[in-house]
């Protein structure tokens, strides 16, 4: 914990010190600004995801709907002979 000093600081260690946080906050938005990209890159990986399973669903939706469809199979048809 830094201890506050008794006498004023001098100039030159003032600017330093304002130097060195100035830095030290370049840094940090820096990091929070590669971070925010990354997110965006994930946000977008996952709404490219959603479209796809929403597109999928309305497919699937629209061939059970379909009663026509190729591949739709009645159960009474697959009994075993014994029946």
């Amino acid at each position: 914990m830094p201890q506050a000093p008794s006498t004023p600081q001098s100039l030159p260690d003032a600017l330093q010190d304002a130097a060195q946080r100035l830095t030290e906050l370049e840094i940090k938005a820096s990091f929070a600004e590669d971070l925010l990209d990354k997110l965006d890159q994930i946000v977008i990986r996952q709404q490219t995801q959603i479209n796809a399973l929403i597109s999928e669903v309305l497919h699937l939706r629209q061939q059970a709907s379909d009663p026509q469809a190729p591949g739709q199979r009645n159960l009474r048809d697959e009994l075993p002979p014994h029946y």
